[in-house]
């Protein structure tokens, strides 16, 4: 099944199942924004790290393509601060890129008003969850990420910027 396909399937069935999630009354759509999630991506040049993994994983018409997707954008910082060769040996194996990156996405709409004051799991394509902290002043992502930059909206979902890469468990 080629990404693309997966990426599709993967966000149906996931929002599907939200209500395992953080709230079973999450909006289904995307509220604003003229550009897709690649477009918008492209555009801000504190993200052209992602963007050079996403292409590199052959993500970019799965992230381009119509839906109501989420995305916790690690920013040009948060790559840098991975361990020394981690970036490059993700770069060199589309496998484990492309895990991670799906890791970042979830098939539901999650705006930063859905996360505010919850403690919950965010389904995300790779197939795992991600601890969401929202009951302080902050939104924390598996305990030690911050939502850096709520809300960027897109035509196709919502990006929030993040100052760490997330890895799957």
């Amino acid at each position: 099944m080629d990404r693309r396909k997966f990426l599709t399937t993967s966000a149906l069935g996931l929002a599907a199942t939200a209500t395992t999630g953080l709230m079973s009354t999450v909006p289904a759509r995307a509220v604003t924004g003229t550009s897709n999630i690649v477009e918008l991506a492209v555009a801000t040049p504190q993200l052209s790290t992602l963007v050079t993994a996403v292409q590199a994983a052959g993500l970019v018409d799965a992230l381009a393509a119509p839906g109501s997707l989420t995305v916790f954008a690690p920013t040009n910082d948060a790559f840098a601060a991975l361990p020394h060769g981690v970036l490059d040996g993700l770069l060199a194996d589309t496998a484990a890129l492309t895990s991670v990156l799906t890791y970042h996405v979830s098939g539901s709409y999650y705006p930063a008003e859905a996360l505010l004051g919850q403690h919950g799991r965010v389904p995300t394509l790779q197939g795992g969850f991600i601890n969401v902290n929202a009951t302080g002043s902050a939104v924390h992502l598996n305990g030690n990420t911050r939502v850096t930059a709520p809300n960027v909206f897109a035509s196709n979902g919502v990006v929030h910027l993040i100052d760490r890469v997330l890895l799957p468990h």
